[in-house]
């Protein structure tokens, strides 16, 4: 059975990062987080004052970040930062309300995309993003688009704070996705777009685990596929 890199494409609060966790267990795959990836580097922004207005100091600071992703005592994956771990600390609410000023930065998204690509170069992984399928990895075996209602993200993406003991009313995280959604669908550097190829899936009324499931298949089907002698993988 070959190994494939599935590409999960999405707006926030659609299941992302857990279909992708979970996808990767099954399979046995690595899993990769660029949107993790993006929040570290604001995080590190906003910890060392980089002007985003200031390209020199923008680059001196991506020189000094390195991520990685590894896995804890009970095998889920966590985010480090330059060594340490803030898998916790890059799902605060200022970091996303930070998240998409930073990751629009050209500097920033040719840094990240470079680090992902490294990342797959020998595929078996299942990565989650804005622009996987598009970018990073226009040649995936498997895309995958997320949809779900506005509303119905913002109860998720609530839920998770409150798990973090971070109580943000439904109405500021909806208009937070809303704006976010904005400028991710709208930046020149990679925009957050349903990539060629991509299978559309609506979240909004379905379980996680049916979700999951339902990438799983998708993924098997695409494990068993036959590459015709001297097809790009």
């Amino acid at each position: 059975m070959r190994k494939i890199i599935i590409a999960i494409d999405g707006y926030s609060g659609c299941g992302k990062s857990t279909t992708a966790k979970e996808v990767a267990r099954a399979l046995g795959y690595r899993y990769i987080d660029s949107g993790a990836m993006y929040r570290c580097v604001t995080h590190y922004f906003l910890e060392h004052h980089v002007s985003l207005t200031n390209p020199k100091e923008i680059d001196r600071a991506l020189r000094d970040i390195h991520i990685s992703f590894r896995l804890n005592a009970h095998g889920q994956s966590e985010t480090y930062l330059n060594g340490q771990c803030l898998e916790d600390e890059i799902r605060e609410m200022r970091i996303s309300e930070s998240v998409s000023q930073v990751s629009a930065l050209p500097s920033v998204r040719h840094a990240m995309v470079e680090q992902q690509r490294h990342m797959g170069k020998h595929r078996g992984i299942a990565m989650d993003g804005r622009d996987i399928g598009s970018v990073v990895f226009p040649d995936a075996e498997l895309k995958v688009f997320l949809t779900a209602d506005i509303m119905v993200r913002a109860f998720r993406r609530q839920q998770e704070l409150l798990l973090r003991d971070e109580l943000v009313p439904l109405d500021a995280i909806a208009d937070n996705l809303r704006k976010r959604d904005l400028m991710d669908s709208t930046r020149k550097e990679s925009p957050l777009i349903k990539p060629v190829g991509a299978i559309e899936l609506d979240t909004t009324h379905i379980t996680i685990d049916e979700e999951v499931d339902e990438v799983i298949r998708l993924a098997v089907q695409h494990m068993f596929v036959k590459v015709k002698p001297g097809a790009k993988r």
